[in-house]
């Protein structure tokens, strides 16, 4: 079938993309500004073999020694890449496929990057944006807040984390006045990220459940759906037909926290950012490219990320050098501080062995091994024109939307 608000490229090898389209759109990308949170650790530390030997071992000590279980709440890391680094390394991608580049960086609830670039780039290609964590119910979900206005985008930013931090603030119509105080802004572009991805670890179908309340309750807010770099693609194709399904365009969001490029950008002929939010919030189309990396099998890409977040950067300044200089944690009561300040060598021994066969598994020679462990349904298409959406049934959701939208 053909889709009605986007029109899908999928490039198998590279290709000049300047016959397509003026502008390549780079949007969701992480700069050593972004705030990554810790808490997931101890639910993916008790899955990997070996590693939760050593991890509940680690535990046990750490209750025995302290009274309490090993907490990771306020504990974050930054991704190694510096704000001018991830906007040169974007727009390179875009100019040696023939187009010229505009690129969104959206660090967690924070836009120092953003305000760092426009020092000396025009905010017309680079536009202060952020990742918005909008707690919901039993979970939270990731929002992508683009091009708020320079002249209020710090005082936007205040509120925006208000809602975030104050718990108080946690209700239908406090979110509903923040959406509407964004949506207000014409120029601004409200993008659901990763909509179907169980980030907050609370299980497939409580977070479905999550999913289909967030979009009942504010939905009506959201411009655009998210397809990301980092995910699946039968989650891709579920998230471009719940979209369709929904009337919305879908937008990319690389997700990119390492030192390569997005694997996901969008197309238009608009010269200015604000230019290509109008295609999305009035006209409702988008024009998206998965690009040739992304066929790649997604776990050796994750690995490779991983590889180049722990990786040791001798050129980087003093402080920013080793992984340990790059994440913070409440490691003896004294409040978060970089983990070198306790750790020389990075740590005790079993995590210094664990990062290192992140780094040795991240290596590309192991891609062959995930690719044979691909399932079909994740397998990228090599031609999207026969590719069989299937448009799923939210007329509840959706009618609703087109009421509130009127």
């Amino acid at each position: 079938m053909n889709l009605k608000r986007t029109r899908l490229h999928i490039l198998h090898e590279p290709k000049d993309l300047g016959k397509e389209a003026m502008t390549g759109v780079s949007l969701h990308c992480h700069t050593e500004h972004s705030k990554e949170m810790l808490d997931f650790i101890p639910h993916y530390a008790d899955k990997l073999p070996i590693i939760s030997f050593f991890w509940n071992r680690e535990r046990r000590k750490h209750i025995k020694n302290r009274g309490k279980d090993i907490e990771f709440d306020g504990a974050y890391w930054s991704p190694p890449m510096t704000a001018e680094e991830v906007y040169a390394i974007e727009k390179q991608q875009m100019n040696e496929t023939g187009l010229e580049a505009i690129t969104s960086i959206t660090d967690h609830d924070c836009i120092d990057a953003n305000l760092r670039i426009n020092e000396n780039t025009p905010n017309e290609q680079a536009p202060i944006s952020m990742e918005w964590t909008v707690p919901f119910e039993i979970g939270f979900f990731h929002v992508g807040v683009h091009n708020l206005p320079p002249e209020s985008a710090v005082e936007l930013t205040k509120t925006l984390l208000d809602y975030t931090f104050n718990k108080e603030n946690h209700n239908t119509a406090k979110l509903n006045e923040t959406f509407a105080m964004l949506h207000a802004l014409p120029e601004v572009l409200i993008v659901l990220n990763h909509p179907l991805w169980d980030i907050e670890i609370v299980g497939k179908e409580k977070h479905a459940h999550l999913l289909k309340s967030f979009l009942k309750e504010h939905g009506c807010w959201i411009h655009a759906l998210e397809i990301n770099g980092f995910r699946k693609w039968s989650e891709n194709k579920a998230v471009i037909e719940m979209a369709e399904a929904l009337g919305l365009p879908i937008v990319t969001g690389g997700d990119r926290h390492g030192c390569k490029p997005n694997t996901v950008i969008n197309l238009t002929n608009s010269k200015t950012f604000a230019e290509f939010v109008e295609e999305i919030r009035t006209d409702k189309r988008s024009e998206v490219v998965l690009m040739p990396e992304y066929k790649e099998p997604l776990h050796s890409r994750q690995l490779q990320s991983f590889a180049e977040i722990l990786r040791h950067y001798p050129e980087f300044p003093e402080g920013r050098r080793r992984w340990f200089d790059r994440v913070y944690y409440d490691y003896d009561g004294l409040g978060l501080r970089k983990l070198s300040v306790h750790w020389e060598f990075g740590g005790p021994l079993w995590l210094q062995w664990a990062t290192w066969t992140l780094g040795v598994s991240g290596n590309p020679r192991w891609q062959p091994l995930f690719r044979r462990a691909m399932k079909p349904e994740d397998l990228v298409p090599h031609d999207v024109s026969q590719t069989k959406f299937e448009i799923p049934d939210l007329q509840e959701i959706s009618t609703r939307l087109a009421t509130e939208q009127a």
